[in-house]
């Protein structure tokens, strides 16, 4: 509330008293002068009355300080809290206690967006991201992992990019293959990722390939990961792919996004217990009728025919934006994590901004781009056009 709010509205709450009424005199008697008797002093005006008898005292004027959001909270930590790992409240509210960070090289993997400080996990996600790049690497289904966004040091709310990625299970890994020698830190922040779509409903064949799918296979097959998210394009070229062994598929599941890159989520681990589960994935290879449902999500809105001009339609006002996630939303535990180990979190609101450039392939148009329209049937080579 701005200080002139606050004094309207102190001054709409403040009871004015009335002006007292004039004494009834008898017609007869004298003015009270005429008898030598002092006359009243006239009553203040209402303003002053109001100021030296209120029933409520004025409203301070300074307006009451906004809440510090939980990702300018979390959001500004450098390292992990030292505590017993565990993986605290939801994958898109809580946050994460004894996080570690998977080392920015390894044998087999690279993490991009260093800046970013993103490459912290619960240490079960950790170890899968290793054995995931060792073992696809060594079977020479893969040439490295790219790995993306997991979490905060301290997990949390993150300044940009995603709602989920709170408790250190979640990993991003980019399905553009790791080059043969090792990034420098500005190709790390300057690299984009390859989208593998040819449009909306299609996969590129350019680029995507039996790497992709072998490489979404064996990570899906390791029995701590409960999902994997892909763009339901890529969805249906695994069901494609996956020939007679489909047990995996029901783990990779079609989303919003998810085309240059594939997201992990692995189940709560034990000794975390106030980690919230989700629900099993349902039964079967989900290359059916839901698969269908989702490419028609992603689809692009065919343009309407024209129509004859209509007065302009007064547009609607605009809902207002939902809440930021503030410390108090978050499981109690995130208090003791957000300040173990001595950190000072800021008490002044602040600008975070994230100044890191996006994963995502610039300028590109696959993920809006119209399926093409089916082939045109050819007529069969009557014998006169033979050769």
């Amino acid at each position: 509330m701005t200080a002139e709010a606050a004094a309207e509205h102190a001054a709409g709450d403040a009871i004015v008293p009335p002006l007292p009424k004039p004494a009834q005199r008898p017609a007869a008697s004298p003015p009270a002068s005429a008898v030598g008797v002092p006359m009243p002093k006239p009553p203040p005006p209402a303003a002053k009355a109001a100021a030296i008898t209120p029933d409520k005292p004025a409203a301070s004027s300074k307006p009451a300080k906004p809440a510090l959001t939980a990702k300018q909270l979390f959001g500004t930590v450098k390292t992990a809290a030292p505590l017993e790992a565990r993986a605290i409240g939801w994958y898109a509210k809580g946050c994460l206690a004894g996080g570690e960070p998977i080392a920015v090289n390894g044998p087999g993997w690279q993490v991009m967006r260093l800046s970013r400080n993103r490459n912290w996990g619960h240490p079960n996600l950790v170890a899968l991201i290793e054995r995931l790049a060792r073992e696809t690497t060594a079977a020479g289904e893969w040439p490295g992992l790219l790995v993306g966004d997991m979490s905060q040091p301290r997990g949390g709310p993150m300044i940009s990019g995603h709602a989920s990625h709170q408790v250190g299970l979640d990993a991003d890994i980019w399905l553009t293959p790791m080059p043969d020698r090792k990034l420098t830190r500005r190709e790390r922040e300057d690299m984009s990722a390859v989208s593998m779509l040819r449009n909306a409903g299609e996969v590129d064949p350019k680029v995507w390939g039996e790497g992709q799918v072998k490489l979404i296979k064996r990570a899906a097959s390791y029995p701590e990961v409960e999902r994997i998210l892909v763009h339901p394009a890529l969805k249906k070229a695994l069901c494609e792919a996956a020939g007679t062994d489909r047990g995996w598929l029901n783990k990779v599941r079609p989303y919003f996004g998810h085309y240059y890159h594939f997201h992990v989520r692995i189940g709560c681990p034990k000794g975390s217990s106030n980690c919230r589960s989700q629900a099993p994935v349902p039964s079967g290879d989900g290359c059916g009728t839901e698969l269908a449902d989702w490419l028609k999500r992603v689809a692009p809105k065919p343009k309407p025919p024209p129509t004859a001009a209509k007065p302009p339609v007064k547009p609607a006002k605009p809902a207002p934006p939902k809440p930021e996630i503030t410390l108090a939303d978050l499981p109690p535990d995130c208090g003791a994590v957000l300040t173990a180990g001595g950190h000072q979190p800021p008490t002044k609101p602040a600008a975070v901004v994230d100044r890191s450039k996006n994963a995502a392939p610039e300028k590109d148009k696959t993920i809006s781009t119209a399926a093409p329209a089916p082939a045109k049937t050819v007529p069969s080579p009557t014998k006169a056009s033979t050769n």
